[in-house]
């Protein structure tokens, strides 16, 4: 992972140094997502875990699907008085080791005669095992881990307590966070096309795009193809230099 500052400038060929674009994207932490998320943070120089904005009950922070008996089958990470009045990383989670070994025994089970099986299980072993109450701290390791097991190199900044505009919301808030990293261009997931407006934000010299991610097959066994399923399912059944190559599959709108 990198652990430093992006590159700002660059020479030009004239003999003098002009300022680099910088892409960053801004998400909230999601446990193992699907390969959509890791195709933006791929796609940026920064990505920002935004988590200290609400929680959202029954969202996708603390849970995903995974293919069990060639059926999309979701798991949750148990959590302690979660509410939608609390921050994303006030929430902690329930470390009673028993959902743990649940989760790992069953993704075990389900997926130990995938191609890919042997090299990855031991990294999600540790990823699961991992011991943090916090669940945006918990997140952000898995995060780095996958990341650093795909040989993606972008660097991974969590929101808290960096860029003081609590006050701020939606896309104000984003330009805020934008100008405060001396990004030039924001990249967000294409859900967000009906939430930010691309003038706006031209208006603040930063250009906004929408990842659009490109439909992805892929051999599961022998059922029929089921998708949207956690990075799990993907890099389970594909080696690395396959994953690597899905994670441009993507176009920028």
């Amino acid at each position: 992972m990198i652990i430093g500052n992006v590159m700002k400038f660059y020479w030009h060929f004239d003999g003098v140094f002009e300022k680099k674009m910088k892409k960053i994207a801004i998400m909230q932490p999601y446990f193992l997502p699907y390969i959509g998320y890791f195709q933006l943070i791929n796609a940026v120089d920064e990505f920002i875990i935004y988590d200290d904005v609400n929680f959202i009950n029954k969202g996708w922070i603390n849970r995903n699907n995974i293919l069990v008996n060639n059926k999309a089958s979701l798991f949750t990470i148990p959590l302690r008085e979660a509410s939608q009045n609390k921050l994303i990383n006030e929430i902690e989670i329930i470390q009673d080791g028993k959902w743990q070994n649940k989760l790992v025994k069953t993704i075990e089970q389900s997926y130990k005669k995938a191609p890919n099986f042997t090299d990855f299980f031991p990294v999600l072993t540790e990823i699961i095992n991992y011991s943090e109450n916090n669940i945006s701290k918990y997140i952000y390791n898995s995060l780095v881990n996958i990341c650093k097991y795909l040989e993606i190199n972008t660097l991974l900044t969590q929101s808290t307590s960096i860029f003081e505009n609590e006050t701020l919301k939606a896309q104000t808030r984003i330009i805020d966070i934008c100008k405060q990293k001396e990004a030039t261009q924001y990249i967000n997931p294409i859900g967000g096309v009906e939430l930010y407006n691309k003038n706006y934000f031209e208006t603040e010299n930063i250009k906004l795009n929408f990842l659009k991610t490109y439909p992805i097959q892929y051999q599961q066994f022998t059922n029929d193809f089921i998708p949207y399923l956690s990075i799990i399912d993907l890099i389970m059944f594909n080696e690395k230099s396959k994953v690597k190559l899905l994670l441009n599959e993507f176009e920028l709108v």
